[in-house]
């Protein structure tokens, strides 16, 4: 289900520099980085999908698939052709790196102090050492990168993500996400810009497996809500797989009473 998510999930549409708009998920496996409070956050959050905006929702998502094909993916398949792999790669680099003061600020705030400390310490050094971020040294020292934002401290702190909404060129999100982006945007642009510029370049990495993933599905739009607040779950707990509470059947109560 992970490598799915790797594919599809994250779906943040993004229109940027004609690079793109992409859905993806983390690769944490579950069990890794457990959420600070200890608690998950998202345990409790209907599994069900709350889309009172379908009907809107579906228009909105045939208009971001209809640009995506008809302008996204031409300029991607243009920026991939004339743009060498290293400098894809140095891209891709330079372009996290400016991320990694919003996940600063963002696991502050959801009282995370470590992995606030590893993305400082990545920002200096990929800054510095690793020219201007277009190189990542700090991976090669053992500081893995776990982004962080505004949604994701939202939900940590135990808010609802509220109706799923689908933003033109932006595309899937939700109120509670769509908001802390509202924020960050007002605060500082720029760690917005990264967001953006991220989901441009991993469109690009991944281009082909989302096109064959949205192409076999018999309903694209319930692929991608879905996917998207699973893994918006999935990212506020940071990998670890809420525990869905299973009904307690007649037989199960009765096994346990003659075992007491």
């Amino acid at each position: 289900m992970t490598r799915f998510f790797d594919k599809f999930s994250h779906g943040r549409l993004f229109l940027l520099a004609g690079l793109g708009l992409f859905v993806v998920a983390p690769t944490a496996i579950a069990g890794e980085n457990p959420p600070p409070s200890g608690e998950l956050k998202a345990a409790g959050e209907s599994q069900t999908a709350n889309d009172p905006l379908e009907s809107i929702n579906r228009f909105t998502s045939s208009f971001n698939f209809m640009v995506r094909g008809v302008v996204i993916d031409p300029l991607v398949d243009g920026y991939q052709a004339i743009t060498p792999e290293p400098v894809q790669e140095a891209i891709s680099n330079a372009v996290s790196n400016i991320s990694e003061p919003l996940t600063i600020g963002s696991s502050l705030l959801q009282g995370d102090a470590e992995n606030a400390s590893t993305a400082a310490k990545r920002f200096i050094i990929n800054t510095t050492i690793g020219l201007g971020g277009t190189q990542d040294p700090a991976t090669e020292m053992g500081l893995e990168q776990r982004k962080e934002d505004l949604g994701q401290a939202f939900g940590s702190g135990g808010m609802a993500p509220g109706p799923h909404i689908v933003l033109p060129l932006i595309g899937p999100s939700n109120l509670r996400d769509a908001a802390g982006d509202v924020i960050t945007a007002i605060v500082n642009p720029l760690p917005l810009a990264a967001k953006a510029a991220s989901s441009g370049v991993s469109y690009s990495n991944n281009q082909e497996d989302i096109q064959s993933l949205s192409a076999s599905a018999l309903d694209p739009y319930v692929v991608e809500r879905d996917s998207y607040e699973q893994n918006r779950r999935y990212e506020v707990n940071n990998g670890v797989v809420p525990l869905m509470d299973f009904p307690q059947f007649a037989e199960d109560e009765e096994e346990k009473k003659n075992t007491r």
